[in-house]
């Protein structure tokens, strides 16, 4: 790696958590400046403009996000165990993976209306990760370890959307007490489709 690419990498991972608990709108030079202890010259030298940083910083913060998750799921051996792995992932929503919270909630609300690049990425991310978790859960019917009652594209759906929801509000409330409690339920419902 060359130093122009060291640095550019250096700028992204500084940018990343102030992008995250900012937001897109809400972060400037200033706060990269201040961050990184560059100049506007040498970031401006790795990026076109702030937009080009921005996609940058989410596509970072979108694969980070995604390699913290396989991590997590690939401990679990059988379907079962993937989806609880994923689960248990999310139980501290307080001390996340990454700062600030998860980055696909976080880009998905901003980027809704105001940034379309933005948000093709995010619903990529989103729609990757149901798909992901549908077939964890098809494969675990196919194995026999589910019953063929369980429908897995709606329970993924509902599963992601729980969790990604839930962090945001207990993040709000300070408290991470619902986030066990939510977790606890979808855990019970997949067991009663435990073959």
């Amino acid at each position: 790696m060359t130093k122009a690419e060291r640095t550019k990498k250096f700028i992204i991972e500084q940018a990343a958590p102030i992008y995250n608990e900012k937001g897109v709108a809400g972060t400037n030079v200033d706060d990269i400046l201040e961050a990184t202890k560059l100049t506007k010259g040498a970031i401006y030298s790795h990026f076109k403009n702030k937009d080009d940083l921005s996609t940058q910083v989410t596509d970072y913060l979108l694969a980070k996000i995604t390699f913290g998750t396989d991590q997590a799921i690939s401990k679990g051996k059988t379907a079962k165990e993937k989806i609880f792995a994923y689960l248990d992932f999310n139980t501290r929503p307080l001390e996340t993976y990454i700062k600030g919270g998860c980055p696909i909630f976080n880009l998905a609300v901003e980027a809704d209306d105001n940034n379309a690049c933005i948000k093709s990425k995010v619903r990529e991310r989103l729609l990757d990760s149901q798909e992901y978790f549908a077939s964890i859960l098809r494969d675990g019917i196919k194995d026999g370890e589910f019953s063929s009652m369980l429908d897995p594209e709606a329970f993924a759906f509902r599963m992601y959307a729980s969790i990604e929801g839930g962090m945001v509000i207990c993040r709000a409330m300070d408290n991470e007490a619902p986030m066990r409690v939510l977790i606890d339920g979808l855990k019970n419902e997949l067991h009663r489709y435990s073959s």
